[in-house]
């Protein structure tokens, strides 16, 4: 009689993490420079935001 060992957990392939990790950080670096640009208190950089921003049909206001 052999006895079999029975796992619970669930693995994750390398690939899924690694691209979980590539989504969370491409998602926190956009979320970012469009944080600190839009609310940059240089109005060269936000006029150059806002105008990126229009270009790309992204509504800002």
């Amino acid at each position: 009689m052999s006895a079999q060992t029975l796992s619970s957990h669930r693995v994750i392939p390398r690939t899924a993490i690694a691209q979980w990790v590539q989504i969370m950080g491409a998602l926190a670096f956009g979320a970012t420079i469009i944080f600190i640009v839009g609310f940059a208190p240089m109005d060269v950089v936000h006029n150059a935001a806002h105008d990126t921003r229009h270009t790309a049909a992204f509504p800002c206001h």
